[in-house]
């Protein structure tokens, strides 16, 4: 029986916004970006648990108690080597295969879950992904056997938070599929979706005000056409969007 576990590696450190997974996207009820995204991850059946990959350090504490607020599993890693916390998350929660969004990106695009999953058994890919959409709503799924081989085979850079690095590099050694999407959401070339700057927080945040009564499933289209609709805000991070896919071409 196969099993989909998130795990959601977290740390505080930050050289340009400090705590980016514990910002509040609703700071009048107190609801982080983390907070946020265990929500949205905890209403998608194919995803069968949630896992915090804690990284070491006394300031990084404060996401154990995010863990028992939301009564899901943590393990404690390595604070440079996120491959090796998202590999030990799956082994805590006896996956099979791991869902991979990064915990300063609350937006990511679910809708395409149902499909890309089916399809990674059905196939029994290595990685099943998609690329296009703006930056931070894009998602990864990958065996545990690829992660476990990544992190073997590589070195101090695969071992690190470019999870998906010695993969792309030694592409012809696995099974990939990239999902297509749907033309409307092919926006990496003038939508952010991530948080790494405050200028990002505040799109966030706006776009969390203007949602907040379907949180937490914010569809991607309703977040895009907001968006469009706001170019004032949209405006905000046009300087720090970087229009780079990841994956080969579907």
């Amino acid at each position: 029986m196969r099993r989909l576990v998130a795990a959601l590696a977290c740390r505080v450190q930050g050289s340009r916004l400090y705590g980016k997974p514990l910002q509040n996207l609703d700071i009048e009820k107190g609801v982080t970006i983390l907070d946020h995204m265990i929500n949205l991850i905890k209403t998608l059946p194919e995803i069968s648990d949630a896992v915090l990959g804690i990284s070491e350090g006394v300031v990084n504490l404060p996401f154990i108690d995010v863990a028992k607020k939301h009564q899901i599993q943590y393990i404690i890693g390595d604070e440079k080597d996120v491959l090796k916390r998202l590999i030990d998350c799956g082994r805590k929660a006896e996956a099979t295969d791991i869902f991979r969004v990064t915990t300063e990106s609350p937006y990511f695009y679910y809708e395409l879950l149902p499909i890309a999953w089916k399809y990674h058994v059905e196939y029994n890919n290595d990685v099943t992904t998609l690329d296009g959409v703006p930056e931070g709503s894009h998602f990864e799924i990958y065996s545990m056997k690829s992660l476990e081989i990544s992190h073997r085979l590589g070195d101090t850079k695969h071992r690190s938070e470019f999870c998906s690095l010695y993969i792309r590099e030694h592409f012809r050694d696995f099974k990939i599929q990239v999902l297509p999407i749907p033309a409307e959401l092919e926006r990496l070339k003038d939508l952010r979706l991530t948080v790494d700057y405050p200028e990002d927080l505040v799109v966030c945040r706006r776009v969390y005000a203007a949602l907040r009564q379907k949180a937490p499933r914010f569809a991607l289209n309703e977040i895009i056409l907001f968006l469009d609709q706001h170019p004032e805000v949209k405006s905000l991070v046009s300087s720090y969007i970087v229009p780079q896919r990841l994956w080969p071409e579907a």
